[in-house]
C-alpha cells in the first residue's frame, strides 16, 4: 500500500528535478538573446520567465535552489563582470537567488502574476543597494542627462531602467500564456 505512495513521491522529484533542469538550461539560453544591455551590466532579457514558473510550480525550496544555480550559471558563463567577491555574492548569487521567492505562490490562481512581480522587485532591491554601495565609486557625473550625486539616486536610476522592462515582459508573457497554459501555470498537473 505504500507503494504507490513511494513511486509518487519519487516520480515528483525526478520531475521537479528534470523540469528545474530544462527550466534552468532554457533561462540561460535566453539571457544570452538581450533586447538592451546596460552598458556596466544588466540587460533585457526573457530569463526570468522559466524561473518564475519553476518557482511558482514546485515552491519556494525548489525555485530559490533553480534561481541560485542560475546565478552561478550567470556568473560563470554569461561574462560575468564584479568588481570583487561582494559584487559576486550580490549582483549574481543573491540577486539572481530571490528569483525563488516567487515559490511563495505555488499553484496559486493568478500566481505567477503575483509571483513576476515579488521576485522582480526583489531582484532589483539586491541590484539597487549593491549598485548603491559596493559600485557607489564608479558612479559617473551625468546619467540619462541629469547630474548624480547620489548613490542611491544613480542606483535606482540605473536599475530601474533594465529591471522595470524585465519584469514588465515576464509578467506579459505569462499573460499571454494564461489561458491556454493555466493548469500547467498553476501546477494543477502535479496533484
Amino acid at each position: 500500500m505504500n507503494q504507490p505512495k513511494t513511486r509518487s513521491k519519487l516520480y515528483l522529484r525526478i520531475r521537479a528535478l528534470c523540469e528545474g533542469a530544462l527550466l534552468v538550461a532554457a533561462a540561460q539560453l535566453l539571457s544570452y538573446l538581450k533586447i538592451w544591455e546596460m552598458p556596466w551590466g544588466g540587460s533585457v532579457v526573457l530569463s526570468m520567465v522559466p524561473l518564475v514558473l519553476y518557482a511558482v510550480r514546485w515552491g519556494l525550496a525548489p525555485g530559490l535552489l533553480a534561481s541560485f544555480v542560475f546565478g552561478v550559471l550567470q556568473f560563470m558563463y554569461d561574462g560575468g563582470f564584479a568588481i570583487g567577491w561582494q559584487s559576486i555574492i550580490g549582483d549574481y548569487l543573491l540577486a539572481f537567488l530571490v528569483l525563488g521567492t516567487a515559490g511563495l505562490f505555488r499553484r496559486q490562481k493568478y500566481g505567477v502574476f503575483y509571483g513576476s512581480l515579488i521576485a522582480g522587485v526583489a531582484r532589483f532591491l539586491v541590484h539597487y543597494v549593491v549598485g548603491a554601495t559596493i559600485w557607489a565609486e564608479y558612479m559617473p557625473e551625468t546619467f540619462f542627462g541629469m547630474t548624480m550625486t547620489s548613490p542611491w539616486f544613480y542606483s535606482l536610476l540605473y536599475n530601474l531602467a533594465y529591471m522595470l522592462p524585465n519584469i514588465a515582459i515576464t509578467v506579459v508573457v505569462f499573460a499571454a500564456a494564461y489561458k491556454p497554459l493555466s493548469k500547467y501555470l498553476q501546477g494543477s498537473d502535479l496533484m
